[in-house]
C-alpha cells in the first residue's frame, strides 16, 4: 500500500467525489475495493450523481455519511474544509466533461470542487464521457490545464459506453482505479 503524503504510514484516508454520469455505479465498487484495502472513505456526491447512486448505498458502503450540499449545517465536521485537510487522497470518479471544466477553471460551486480546490492532497480524476465529449478541444484542453495543476488523470479508456458505442471515454475499471489511487 501506498504511503501516506503526510508521512503516517499507509494511505488510509480517501475521498471519493462522485459525480452525474452513468459510470456513477461503479462508484460503489470503487468504495468497495477501497475499503477491503483498509481504507476510511468519505463520499460527496453532485446532485446529478444522485440521479444514480443512492446516498444510502454510498454511505452504506462507506460508513460514513455522504457529503451532497456543502452548505448542510448537520454535515459542517464534514465541510469541503475540513474534508480536504482530512483525505490523504481525493478521487472524483467518474469525473465528468462538466466537472473536469469546473475544475479547469477553478469552480467552487459544490461540495466535490470546493474541495478538490482547499486539499493539499493528491487529486485523481477518472473521467467518464462519451467519445465525442471526450475528443472535443475544450475536453482535451481541460485535461491538460488539470495535469498541469498535477492531477492524475485515470483514464478513459476505450471500450464499450453506455450510448451503446464502442470508442475512447469509458471509466476505467474500478479495480484498476483503486490501485492506481493506492500506488
Amino acid at each position: 500500500m501506498a504511503r501516506s503524503p503526510r508521512g503516517r504510514g499507509p494511505v488510509r484516508r480517501i475521498l471519493l467525489g462522485v459525480t452525474g454520469s452513468i459510470a456513477a455505479y461503479k462508484a460503489c465498487l470503487i468504495v468497495r475495493g477501497l475499503v477491503k484495502a483498509g481504507c476510511e472513505v468519505r463520499c460527496a456526491a453532485t446532485a446529478h450523481a444522485l440521479k444514480f447512486v443512492s446516498p444510502l448505498t454510498l454511505a452504506a458502503l462507506s460508513r460514513a455519511p455522504v457529503v451532497t450540499d456543502f452548505m448542510d449545517p448537520a454535515q459542517w465536521d464534514m465541510a469541503h474544509l475540513s474534508l480536504a485537510s482530512w483525505a490523504e487522497r481525493v478521487l472524483v470518479a467518474p469525473a465528468t466533461a462538466d466537472t473536469l471544466a469546473r475544475l479547469a477553471a477553478g469552480r467552487a460551486n459544490g461540495p466535490i470542487e470546493a474541495t478538490v480546490l482547499s486539499t493539499k492532497a493528491p487529486v485523481f480524476l477518472a473521467p467518464a464521457m462519451d467519445t465525442e465529449m471526450w475528443e472535443h478541444p475544450a475536453t482535451r484542453r481541460n485535461a491538460t490545464v488539470l495535469e498541469g495543476f498535477g492531477y492524475s488523470l485515470l483514464g478513459p479508456v476505450s471500450g464499450p459506453l453506455a450510448s451503446g458505442r464502442v470508442g475512447m471515454g469509458r471509466l476505467m475499471d474500478p479495480e484498476e482505479i483503486v490501485r492506481r489511487v493506492l500506488a
